[in-house]
């Protein structure tokens, strides 16, 4: 049954009323990511897009106000970054809070004004950290208002791709993340509608956040019939431009080039080589909603979690080895040996030892006396090491057999310390043996090659020990068969006093034992953001269990409040 939704567009739309022919390319405001698209100026589609609907609106006049003004004595107004169809968006201060935020507002009178606010509360309800947070919606003095996140570590993928295509990992991070929060947002009955180049934010850490989902959509009066429908074909028109910087309609959009007119909706990599393969037929599956014709015959996805379940079924596109530079070359020395002296190799010019002169012979009879005493001494000192060598030969040394010959084990290579080998994760679970998870869909972030994706705790109040919060966290990983495991390191993004740390040896990838009736592999304790847990001695097991039971103090972020909390990247396990 078809469903029809009120979904998220992006504020700050600088087009016309009729956004499937707008062309203007799409701008930031000052680079930082804040949940206003300034100048989302393209439809995702040329032509009926899902059954999206616009209607036209009369002109209202925006509210004049100023920067400095405050609403609720609290939000202090900095800049205006937009003012449209009776609305404005600002960058504000939270005085109370001490922290930027963004503010969308306009006249309680407006014929969008319930909706907005209806439409904020339901958005701040998700509270999925992956979608930018409202934080609140007031009608106030005839003015309604809703307040945002400002997330000045994060950059549009609209300036991302103004400095070209991303690589096949973080096209891949992109599509896989998007799709994930829009499948979660629709089964709260939440749609976007406007899932545009500057609606999808990366931070830092490299995490995809969108914005405006839902408020965007009661204040541009955007409404469709197949919201999921219009979303996938939006994240297909994302994943096809991140991979090849073209817009995937024959207009140009959000400062991307469109297709050459005419020619049709092509797979990306016959636009572009080197495109990953895989990413490429998926991008057209999205798009097949508009007529794009799938590679290989697979079906179109037409929702979200069909999307993540395509997704899924690829094999996981690992981050790309960082370049190896060689280190400046190191000046030699060119020695004269006699006739194995070798002037320095290329154009650069000989150079030319200067050997100092030998002193001259001592003469006389002190010279003789030295002399007489020097050689005194070498035959003393050799006669003393042919004394020992004879020794050891006639096994005179302690423990020696009646053979003469030492009980001592002679050393050959093969007694030294093997280094250690890795070993590689086949999947990992988060283990809760109070089944209260703390973040299970990005337990893959662990292992995935890349520092800049982790796992993470919940914020606790007390600390650094997690109990009686907490007995602990941790993930238990499969090494696909039983391996020896020696060690492991593992990259913490909170430092601080202190995280503890344990390996344990599991029976299963969800284990239904208590960890105290597991055999302990190693445990560690660090302030830094670094640990290496090295086991006395190797353990054999295909499960390994990580166990954090003490974690640092740090400060509020994107995800959490402060208190007592750690996450966890690139784990190694070694064996």
């Amino acid at each position: 049954m078809a469903e029809r939704s009120t979904a998220a567009v992006d504020v700050a739309d600088n087009s016309g009323d009729n956004p499937l022919t707008a062309k203007a390319d799409a701008a930031t405001t000052d680079g930082v990511a804040e949940s206003i698209d300034t100048a989302d100026t393209a439809e995702q589609g040329s032509g009926d897009t899902g059954g999206e609907r616009k209607p036209t609106e009369p002109s209202i006049a925006t509210p004049e106000l100023h920067s400095g003004h405050k609403l609720a004595r609290r939000y202090r107004l900095e800049e205006c970054v937009t003012r449209l169809d009776g609305f404005s968006s600002w960058r504000a201060v939270d005085e109370k809070l001490r922290r930027a935020v963004g503010v969308h507002l306009l006249p309680a009178d407006h014929p969008r004004a319930r909706s907005v606010l209806a439409a904020a509360r339901s958005s701040a309800l998700l509270g999925d950290p992956r979608f930018v947070q409202v934080l609140d919606a007031v009608e106030e003095n005839d003015l309604v208002y809703v307040v945002h996140e400002w997330l000045p570590d994060a950059t549009e993928l609209t300036a991302l791709l103004a400095m070209g295509p991303l690589e096949a990992h973080d096209a891949y991070q992109l599509v896989t993340q998007v799709s994930q929060a829009m499948a979660a947002a629709h089964r709260e009955g939440l749609a976007h509608l406007r899932l545009t180049p500057g609606a999808v934010l990366r931070t830092s850490s490299g995490q995809y956040r969108i914005r405006g989902l839902a408020v965007n959509a009661a204040l541009r009066g955007i409404t469709s019939d197949t919201p999921q429908r219009t979303d996938t074909e939006a994240i297909g028109a994302l994943l096809y431009a991140s991979l090849t910087q073209r817009w995937p309609y024959d207009s140009d959009a959000y400062g991307l080039h469109g297709l050459p007119k005419g020619v049709g909706l092509i797979a990306p990599d016959q636009v572009r080589a080197g495109v990953h393969r895989g990413l490429s037929e998926l991008a057209m599956r999205a798009l097949a909603n508009d007529g794009a014709t799938a590679s290989r015959q697979e079906p179109a996805c037409t929702t979200p979690d069909e999307l993540v379940k395509a997704v899924s079924a690829m094999p996981r596109i690992r981050p790309p080895e960082p370049a190896f530079t060689a280190p400046p070359e190191y000046q030699r020395t060119t020695y004269q040996q006699g006739t194995y002296g070798r002037p320095p190799a290329g154009p650069h010019p000989a150079v030319t030892q200067v050997v100092p002169a030998p002193p001259p012979a001592l003469q006389g009879r002190t010279g003789k006396a030295i002399k007489w005493a020097v050689s005194a001494l070498l035959i003393a000192a050799l006669g003393l090491g042919s004394w020992q060598l004879a020794d050891k030969v006639l096994g005179h040394d302690k423990g020696s057999g009646e053979s003469g010959t030492s009980q001592q084990p002679n050393k050959t290579d093969g007694d030294k310390p093997k280094a250690p080998v890795p070993l590689r994760i086949q999947g990992a679970e988060e283990y809760a043996p109070d089944g209260k998870l703390q973040n299970a869909k990005d337990v893959g972030n662990t292992y995935d090659g890349s520092t800049a994706t982790y796992w993470r705790s919940k914020s606790y109040k007390g600390g650094p020990k997690l109990a009686p919060y907490k007995e602990g966290v941790g993930i238990v990983y499969d090494l696909g068969s039983e391996k020896d495991v020696s060690g492991a390191s593992i990259g913490l993004r909170y430092g601080g006093d202190h995280t503890t740390l344990a390996l344990y040896a599991a029976d299963s990838l969800s284990p239904s034992a208590p960890v105290a009736s597991m055999k302990q592999i190693a445990t560690t304790t660090t302030s830094g953001t670094a640990a290496a847990l090295k086991a006395a001695k190797p353990v054999k097991t295909r499960y390994v269990l990580l166990w954090i039971t003490a974690a640092p103090y740090a400060p509020n972020d994107e995800f959490s409040d402060p208190g007592y909390k750690q996450a966890i990247t690139d784990v190694k396990f070694t064996g």
